[in-house]
C-alpha cells in the first residue's frame, strides 16, 4: 500500500516592497517537510518525523494555521513572478590615460563580476552567474563554488569567507560545504553587505541598514537620510554607511546616529581602515572621513565617477578606480600619483596586497596589478609584461550548498581530532550545540539551517569560537549515524 502525501502551499506578497515569500508544507507518512523562501527561489528546507501519522498531520495542520494568520493565503506555484532584484547598471568608457597598468594575468570569470576578497593564501572572485572561483596569488584557478544565484559581494570575517546573494541569502564559503549562514528578510535588496564579529551588516536599495546577528535573528534596522546604500562597513566602534547623500555612522547596538557627513556626490563604494573610512563617489572623488567624528580630512580627485578604491595598509596609498577604465593611485594627503588604463574595462571592487592590486572589472575579470614602484615607473614609460590569461583547469574542484539533510556525507564514528554536535530544541528554535568535551555546551553553533534536524548529530572538521560567545564550523560536515 502506497504512502499517502498531502502538500499545502502558501504565499505571502505585499506591495511596496514588502515581503514577497512563500511556505509550503508536505506530510508523507509520518515525515513533515517544510519549504520556505523567497517566492521564485527553491527555499530552504526541512524534514521532522513524528511518532505516528496522526501526530504528524496535526502538526502540519498547525503550522499552515500559525502561517494563515500571519497573512499567509493559499496559492498555486509558479503563477506570481519573483520580485525583481536591482542589479547595478554601470557604464564603462575606454580610459583617457597614456599608459596601460602593468598587469600579470587576467582571470575571465564568464559573467559580470562584483565580488573580490584577497587573504594570505587566495583570490576570490564572485560573478553574476552564481560562480564563486578562488585562485592562488599567481593566478592558477583551485576551486569552484556554484551558488544558487548572482554573487552582490563578497567579505571576510577573520579567517570566515562569505558571499552576498541575490537570493537574499549569505553564504559560508569557508568548508567543502558552502552553506546559507543568513538569510535576509524578503523585502530587503541587498546592494552591500560587511560582516562583523558574526554581526551581518545589510545596506540596501532603499536607504536602509540592517543588522543581523549570528544566529540568523534580526537586530535593527534604521533608514538613512539617502537611498541606494552601496557602502556598509563595521568595526568595534560603529557602522558606516554611505548612501547617495553622504555617510551615516550609527552605533553597533542600534542605540542612534553618531554622525552624518554629506559628501560630494552619492556614495558608489565604501573602504575602511582602523581611524578612517574612505567612500568612492558619483562626483569624481574619493573622501577620507574620521571614524570618530566624520570629518573629511582629505580628497582624491580623479576624472570620472568612483566604483571602487582601496588602501595599502594604514592608507600610505589610497587607490581608485573609475567609469573610465582607469586605475589611480594617491598619496595619503590627496597627491596624484599615477593613472593608467586598467586594459580591460572599469574597476568595480579592488583590493591591495603586497604591492599588487586586485580589481574585478566590468568584464567579469579578475584582474592582478604590479603595482610596486618599479613596474608602475616601467609601464609610464611603455614597458608593460606580457598579461597571462589564466584559464580554467579540466577537472576543477566545485561545491554547491546542501539543500538538504541527503546531500550530506554520513559516517558511523567521528573521526580521531573531530568535533560532535548535536541539534537540539532550545527557545522554541532548533540550535546546535557542540557535545564534545573541551567546549561550552551553551553556545549556539554557526550551523547550515537546510540540514538541521531535531536529535541529529554531525561532525565537523574544527569549531572555533567567535566573539560574541558562539562557535563557527571549520572543514566538512558530516552527518553521524
Amino acid at each position: 500500500m502506497s504512502t499517502v502525501s498531502t502538500t499545502t502551499y502558501l504565499e505571502l506578497s505585499q506591495e511596496g516592497g514588502g515581503a514577497h515569500k512563500f511556505y509550503e508544507v508536505s506530510v508523507t507518512g509520518p515525515a513533515v517537510t517544510v519549504r520556505y523562501g523567497r517566492i521564485g527561489a527553491p527555499g530552504q528546507t526541512q524534514t521532522t518525523t513524528f511518532p505516528s501519522v496522526a501526530k504528524a498531520q496535526a502538526a502540519a495542520a498547525k503550522k499552515v494555521g500559525e502561517k494563515v494568520r500571519k497573512g499567509y493565503a493559499p496559492a498555486v506555484p509558479g503563477q506570481r513572478a519573483p520580485r525583481a532584484v536591482t542589479r547595478r547598471q554601470v557604464a564603462s568608457a575606454p580610459s583617457t590615460a597614456r599608459a596601460v597598468a602593468p598587469v600579470l594575468w587576467r582571470f575571465g570569470t564568464g559573467s559580470s563580476a562584483f565580488g573580490i576578497h584577497v587573504d594570505d593564501d587566495r583570490c576570490w572572485v564572485g560573478n553574476q552567474s552564481g560562480d564563486v572561483f578562488t585562485l592562488d596569488h599567481e593566478g592558477s584557478v583551485l576551486a569552484r563554488f556554484s551558488l544558487p544565484d548572482g554573487v552582490k559581494c563578497l567579505v571576510a570575517d577573520d579567517f570566515w569567507i562569505y558571499a552576498g546573494c541575490d537570493d537574499g541569502r549569505v553564504y559560508d564559503l569557508s568548508s567543502k560545504l558552502p552553506f546559507a549562514a543568513y538569510d535576509i528578510a524578503a523585502d530587503v535588496d541587498i546592494f552591500w553587505l560587511d560582516i562583523h564579529e558574526g554581526v551581518l551588516n545589510v545596506s540596501d536599495r532603499d536607504g536602509r541598514l540592517t543588522v543581523i546577528d549570528h544566529e540568523d535573528e534580526h537586530q535593527w534596522t534604521r533608514r538613512s537620510q539617502g537611498e541606494h546604500a552601496w557602502m556598509v562597513r563595521a568595526d568595534d566602534r560603529a557602522v558606516y554607511h554611505g548612501h547617495h547623500r553622504g555617510v551615516t555612522a550609527y552605533a553597533p547596538d542600534g542605540g542612534g546616529e553618531l554622525w552624518h557627513t554629506p559628501t560630494r556626490g552619492g556614495v558608489l563604494f565604501g573602504w575602511q581602515e582602523d581611524d578612517t573610512v574612505y567612500a568612492g563617489t558619483a562626483h569624481r572623488v574619493v573622501q577620507r572621513l574620521s571614524k570618530a567624528t566624520g570629518t573629511v580630512e582629505a580628497t582624491y580627485a580623479c576624472d570620472s565617477a568612483v566604483y571602487s578604491c582601496a588602501t595599502s595598509p594604514g592608507g600610505r596609498f589610497v587607490f581608485a578606480g573609475d567609469a573610465a577604465s582607469s586605475v589611480y593611485c594617491f598619496d595619503r594627503d590627496g597627491t596624484r600619483l599615477w593613472k593608467l588604463g586598467t586594459g580591460g574595462g572599469s574597476a568595480l571592487s579592488m583590493q591591495y596586497r603586497d604591492e599588487r592590486l586586485y580589481l574585478v572589472t566590468t568584464d567579469g575579470s579578475l584582474v592582478c596589478v604590479d603595482a610596486s614602484e618599479a613596474a608602475v615607473s616601467a609601464a609610464q614609460q611603455g614597458t608593460v609584461p606580457v598579461v597571462r590569461d589564466v584559464k580554467l583547469a579540466a577537472a576543477l574542484p566545485t561545491y554547491a550548498p546542501a539543500t538538504a539533510v541527503a546531500a550530506v556525507t554520513t559516517v558511523d564514528r567521528a573521526p580521531s581530532g573531530a568535533v560532535v554536535v548535536e541539534c537540539v530544541r532550545h527557545d522554541g528554535r532548533l540550535r546546535v550545540h557542540v557535545v564534545s568535551e573541551g567546549y561550552d555546551g551553551s553556545w549556539n553553533v554557526q550551523f547550515p539551517r537546510a540540514i538541521r534536524e531535531p536529535g541529529a548529530r554531525y561532525v565537523v572538521d574544527a569549531l572555533h569560537p567567535a566573539a560574541g560567545g558562539f562557535y563557527r564550523v571549520r572543514g566538512e560536515i558530516r552527518r553521524l549515524l
